[in-house]
């Protein structure tokens, strides 16, 4: 065989190797590098907004973290990012690489902060996607021990009786402690003069002392002292009693008609962040959730768990930042 018959004979077999790839199904052919089944091929960064220990979003990435190694065999990193409420840390995951392998473990402040920035460094809506709520809490209606008033009736009594008299206390301007209580303001429909403090511990402070009437702190933050009887607790936030606190109304039974506010977390990845990823961490993170020992651990900090699909939460956030945006406007609510 001659050298150019030989080069024939080659290029034809390669012609026709060509032409079979050709031919192969589309779907044989367009297969991505690094999908949802080879998910995860290396360790996860979960990047929490405050510092370690005590918060929502801090406590459940603890939780989930382990146990996501346990069923991957793939370190999840929790890397504590605080700063601007939040916003350091969701800067961050926005900004990532959207594969899956960085995730924002977010607080409900997540929503709310849209309301009272004039400008942030993403657009909260556009730039994540969902991938589960993991825990909701309940925000509790708190008065001193020894305050006169003894039910949200009567509270909303005394502030109709005497608008703008009454004062509450908040763990600073636009915190969900404040926002919670311009909600009820608004149900209501009653006027009272809003007291910032730096913290939830001072606001608690001067609501045992009764320097302000009321203060609506989570319930893991003030469960203790009512548990002492140094608070009262006239109402829970929820839309439903709360397991282990069963005697405790909700506001919606107390009155206020179509009241919710709660305290979540939830896990939240970059915007095009494919759909099989995000489903495959929604399956595993809610499995995590369903187990007795991360329930029991969630119940301990006055929380439960809450895992959702990715549109559900989506929505929830949505939700929020529409309603925080409204009680913003009315309440006239402004940082920068």
């Amino acid at each position: 065989m001659t050298l150019t018959t030989a080069w024939l004979e080659q290029t034809a077999c390669n012609c026709l190797a060509i032409a079979g790839i050709l031919l192969l199904p589309t779907s044989l052919m367009a297969q991505p590098t690094g999908t949802a089944q080879d998910f995860p091929a290396k360790p996860i960064r979960m990047v929490v907004g405050f510092t370690p220990g005590g918060t929502l979003p801090d406590t459940t990435a603890r939780l989930i973290g382990p146990r996501i190694y346990e069923a991957w065999n793939q370190q999840v990193i929790v890397e504590n990012r605080p700063g601007a409420g939040g916003v350091i840390a969701a800067d961050i995951v926005a900004k990532a690489n959207p594969d899956g392998y960085t995730l924002l473990s977010a607080s409900s402040g997540h929503a709310s902060i849209p309301a009272i920035h004039a400008s942030l460094p993403y657009d909260t809506l556009k730039d994540f996607a969902g991938v589960t709520l993991t825990s909701r809490g309940a925000f509790l209606l708190v008065v001193a021990a020894n305050s006169e008033i003894k039910s949200v009736k009567e509270l909303i009594a005394q502030a109709k009786a005497r608008p703008g008299k009454l004062n509450f206390g908040s763990a600073g301007t636009g915190s969900g402690t404040h926002f919670a209580v311009e909600l009820f303001r608004e149900i209501a429909k009653i006027e009272m003069v809003h007291v910032a403090y730096k913290g939830p511990a001072e606001a608690i402070t001067d609501t045992i002392a009764g320097r302000v009437q009321f203060f609506m702190p989570p319930l893991g933050s003030a469960a203790g002292l009512v548990k002492d009887g140094k608070l009262l607790a006239l109402a829970v936030g929820t839309s439903k009693r709360v397991p282990g606190y069963m005697d405790i109304p909700t506001l919606a039974e107390s009155g206020v008609t179509g009241y919710e506010w709660d305290a979540w977390s939830g896990i939240l990845a970059p915007a095009k962040t494919p759909r099989a990823v995000i489903d495959k961490l929604n399956r595993e993170i809610t499995r995590i959730l369903s187990l007795t020992e991360v329930q029991q651990r969630l119940l301990a900090s006055g929380v439960e768990a809450a895992p959702t699909t990715p549109a559900q939460f989506d929505k929830l956030i949505a939700d929020q930042v529409a309603l925080t945006s409204h009680l913003a406007r009315t309440a006239g609510i402004k940082i920068n």
